[in-house]
């Protein structure tokens, strides 16, 4: 049995270099440090996402005969929120997240998300702030940015806002990139999602980070939709290098709107056989009560590490895989 680690004392010490790098970066710009649960009663509902869940017994109100399912954080969000709501500044958090994924080059089903939160913020003052975040710690060159839209006429001279599915699938059947799923399933933004990965990523983010922004709605549920073009919501990525490194948004306040999006998620879970996932009444209720407005973003810590180490497997950042948890 091999029970070192996959991370060598060198890698440990650019790992604990970024962190420390990170952590002046929001001191300076009096973002607050703050830390929420890993565990919570209520998930996400996102189709394409599945939270790792364990049994307790010792809720209030809980049976004595029957344990609860509890839900290990895909991604501190919805708490950070609740902050937010409940009168907080702006603020930002080091965490540990969990989905129930296979692990491979880039992806390990426990990992270290930086998340954090800028009131007042529109979604392009926090593709500024992710920019000097990223020089600060990559020493990068300049990022690009181009909107969704822009990024598909560029990379494949189609339009995915006007684009029919049946044109997107003949463009996937061009391209010997077709699949009986995809056309099966019929639904375009997944077709668009496969396009975008499949295709357009590997394109993306060579020499300088890419961001990409405005998402169709249907691919950012917990962002707000654009004024001037009702198809897109002020969602944003990053990609550098071959890893899709941040996920950001202008997000979402409105607690009715939010919590459609969450059912309609659930319906879309149960035409494809899915579990339906609980709604968390918590962040439902702290969106009734008022979020201000602000944007947030998520960054993978551990692609950020292996980035600054030129690190080629996410393992290689990482004490222990899951394989030697």
């Amino acid at each position: 049995m091999n029970w070192q680690p996959t991370m060598t004392w060198e890698n440990a010490q650019k790992r604990a270099d970024v962190i420390s790098t990170v952590r002046e970066f929001f001191k300076e710009r009096n973002v607050l440090e703050v830390e929420t649960p890993a565990l919570s009663q209520g998930t996400v509902t996102d189709v394409y996402l599945d939270a790792l869940t364990c049994q307790y017994n010792f809720l209030a109100g809980s049976s004595d005969q029957q344990s609860d399912t509890l839900f290990l954080q895909t991604s501190p969000e919805f708490h950070m929120k609740r902050l937010l709501a409940s009168g907080y500044g702006c603020i930002y958090q080091i965490a540990k997240a969990f989905r129930h994924e296979e692990f491979g080059r880039h992806h390990n089903p426990e990992f270290t998300m930086l998340e954090w939160y800028r009131i007042g913020f529109n979604q392009f003052n926090l593709i500024n702030e992710v920019s000097d975040l990223l020089k600060s710690v990559l020493g990068c060159s300049e990022p690009l940015i181009t909107s969704y839209q822009n990024i598909f006429l560029d990379k494949i001279s189609m339009d995915p806002l006007t684009s029919t599915f049946e044109e997107l699938i003949q463009f996937l059947a061009e391209q010997e990139k077709s699949a009986d799923w995809l056309t099966e399933i019929n639904d375009k933004d997944l077709v668009l999602q496969f396009i975008f990965t499949e295709i357009i990523e590997p394109q993306i983010g060579l020499n300088a980070p890419q961001f990409v922004y405005n998402f169709p709605v249907a691919q950012a549920s917990l962002a707000k939709v654009n004024e001037d073009d009702s198809r897109v919501a002020e969602r944003f990525e990053c990609y550098f290098k071959g890893i899709e490194l941040a996920n950001g948004f202008n997000e979402l306040t409105d607690a009715a709107e939010q919590l459609k999006r969450f059912e309609q998620d659930n319906v879309k879970r149960t035409e494809q056989g899915l579990p339906t996932r609980p709604i968390d009444e918590n962040f439902i209720a702290a969106l009734t009560y008022g979020l201000p407005q602000c944007s947030g973003v998520a960054l993978g810590i551990d692609r950020l590490v292996m980035l600054a180490s030129n690190a080629k497997e996410i393992s290689e950042v990482q004490s222990f895989c899951v394989d030697k948890a």
